[in-house]
């Protein structure tokens, strides 16, 4: 089973959760200083905001899978679609463990293909590489090089 996954940068936290809360009549299942995260059911997403990245707005767009071998398949469509990927084992981003696939489509927006399997204890500090992402500032698990990465990165 698979997840649309939308990650939000935004400025004021505390009023982005009240205000998602609101709209999707639940609180949500992830809070910490600086995210909060919404795993709904209908509509079927894993919906994240935080005040990391470069701008306000929408970070990346996602797939989230169950298992790791769904993983595996999204990412060989992905590279049969002609794109470049960049996969990561075990990273640690938005408080979590997860294997992942990034690419961006044709217009630039980046896309991350994930599959979570644990918890971490910190927002973490992931990068992808410049040809995986859409915009130059530094956004939710990295928009630069890991020496440029910023600490606080997803």
């Amino acid at each position: 089973m698979k997840r649309l996954h939308v990650h939000v940068s935004v400025e004021d936290l505390d009023r982005s959760t009240e205000f998602y809360a609101t709209l999707f009549g639940a609180q949500p299942t992830v809070v910490k200083d600086d995210y909060a995260k919404w795993q709904l059911e209908d509509p079927k997403v894993n919906f994240a905001i935080s005040t990391h990245g470069g701008r306000v707005g929408v970070d990346h767009l996602g797939i989230q899978v169950e298992e790791g071998a769904e993983l595996a398949v999204l990412a060989d469509r992905l590279k049969a679609a002609g794109e470049t990927t960049f996969d990561q084992e075990a990273a640690t981003c938005c408080y979590a463990r997860s294997d992942k696939s990034w690419v961006s489509d044709p217009s630039g927006l980046r896309w991350e293909t994930f599959h979570t399997f644990g918890e971490a204890t910190t927002y973490g500090e992931d990068a992808v590489p410049a040809m995986a992402t859409a915009t130059p500032a530094a956004a939710c698990c990295g928009a630069k090089p890991k020496a440029e990465a910023s600490p606080a990165c997803c």
